[in-house]
């Protein structure tokens, strides 16, 4: 019961459920009805009768009886107007989603996306599946896992930051097209774009590369907007047209960096000027990419795939044949936050294996992020996988877009936070 007017011989309820709201009509012929007149909003209330209209034409029930099916021992907060207050928005979304208009749109949104999604890609013949949430060594990205221990192996284990080895490995065992819609976790700062647990889409398609892979991520976005133009905060957002394509070198200079974007000593002071952090042990590759995250991707608002990254930041994509201290890879960026990442799959077991020693080495020098060498995956390289292109898509990112949200915990059911004091 969200609305009471109590009138003396007659009064009038409003009652909302999931399909909506609808007002009750009941007077003091009602049986139950002095019962009623005590009744407190957020009660949950069952009402018989016949409908009508009102003279202003709203659809109303005539009740003919009514019952109490469940007290609310807490009131409502602040009537119909929401929730104001943002962290117990999140805290108590059971309250929000009661309370705050177009909070539960959200979430069917989100649902729709997610099926929309998977729908495109049964459709085009990839196969669903499940991969392990705990692993024995965490891999397919660089990040900071969480770490448990199971009891009965004795064993040190880890919260999964990606899925991707794991997918990977079915391809080697022939399943051609796959994905996977579930949790990622990554023990890392929280901020209107992160949450430390988090949804992605991954797929892999064997015979296929970045290109296809591009294509593929295109197709996906505009079908889970179901329309060609969105509004992200105050800004349209163009779906319909082709999406552009930039590499980062030109990304830079569109930003005022002349001078050699393979130079370590240039970008070295490239990044000097502007107080960014960096060490002796980067390459010229991972300078080139902080020096685009710092100047250039604050800028990617319209649907733009970033492209040419090098090879010493990409260690599980394939190096391109032209130019191998590039990779063929790409990332997804719209309103300056990045979507999607996919690349040409690294399927050369010897080159992957020196890429993990390489991370390893990282790893040893301080980098918690780096990745472990995983003596398995190499194994499963070593049996032969197919050419094969890889993509990863953050839903949660994806919702907010679609969604006009500011922040991943406005699409988040139950997000992330301190403990309340």
């Amino acid at each position: 019961m969200m609305l009471k007017r109590v009138m003396g011989k007659a009064s009038f309820a409003t009652l909302q459920d999931g399909s909506g709201r609808i007002q009750l009509y009941i007077t003091q012929d009602t049986p139950g009805y002095e019962h009623f007149k005590h009744w407190d909003l957020g009660d949950i209330v069952g009402a018989e009768g016949t409908v009508f209209r009102t003279m202003k034409g709203e659809l109303t029930v005539n009740a003919k009886a009514i019952r109490l099916i469940s007290k609310a021992l807490r009131p409502l907060p602040e009537k119909f107007h929401g929730l104001a207050d943002q962290e117990v928005r999140y805290r108590q979304r059971y309250v929000d989603l009661i309370v705050t208009p177009g909070s539960k749109d959200v979430f069917l949104k989100r649902s729709q996306v997610i099926q929309t999604m998977r729908d495109v890609l049964r459709a085009e013949g990839y196969l669903e599946v499940e991969t392990p949430m705990m692993q024995p060594i965490p891999g397919g990205a660089a990040a900071r896992p969480f770490k448990t221990h199971h009891n009965a192996l004795d064993m040190e284990l880890y919260l999964r930051i990606a899925p991707e080895l794991y997918l990977k490995r079915l391809v080697v065992g022939g399943m051609e097209r796959v994905f996977e819609i579930n949790r990622n976790f990554r023990n890392e700062g929280i901020s209107t774009r992160h949450n430390p647990e988090f949804t992605m889409l991954e797929c892999y398609a064997a015979y296929e590369d970045w290109q296809y892979m591009m294509d593929l991520t295109e197709r996906l976005v505009r079908a889970a907007a179901g329309s060609s133009q969105v509004t992200y905060q105050g800004k349209t957002i163009e779906l319909g047209k082709p999406f552009a394509r930039l590499p980062i070198a030109e990304a830079l200079r569109q930003q005022g960096v002349q001078g050699d974007l393979r130079d370590r000593a240039f970008l070295s002071a490239q990044l000097t000027k502007l107080k960014v952090e960096h060490g002796r042990q980067q390459g010229w590759g991972a300078l080139q990419l902080m020096l685009f995250e710092t100047l250039a991707e604050k800028h990617l608002v319209q649907p733009t795939f970033v492209t040419d990254f090098p090879a010493e930041v990409s260690p599980l994509s394939r190096r391109r044949d032209s130019d191998p201290e590039l990779a063929d890879r790409f990332e997804l960026f719209i309103d300056a936050k990045e979507i999607a990442n996919g690349f040409s799959e690294l399927n050369d077991p010897e080159d992957q294996a020196a890429r993990f020693l390489e991370q390893a080495r990282m790893k040893e020098a301080g980098d918690q992020e780096a990745m472990y060498y995983d003596a398995d995956y190499i194994r499963a390289l070593e049996y032969g996988m197919p050419p094969a292109g890889g993509m990863g898509l953050g839903i949660d990112r994806l919702v907010m877009l679609l969604t006009d949200s500011a922040s991943i915990r406005d699409v988040i059911l139950f997000p992330h936070m301190r403990p309340e004091s």
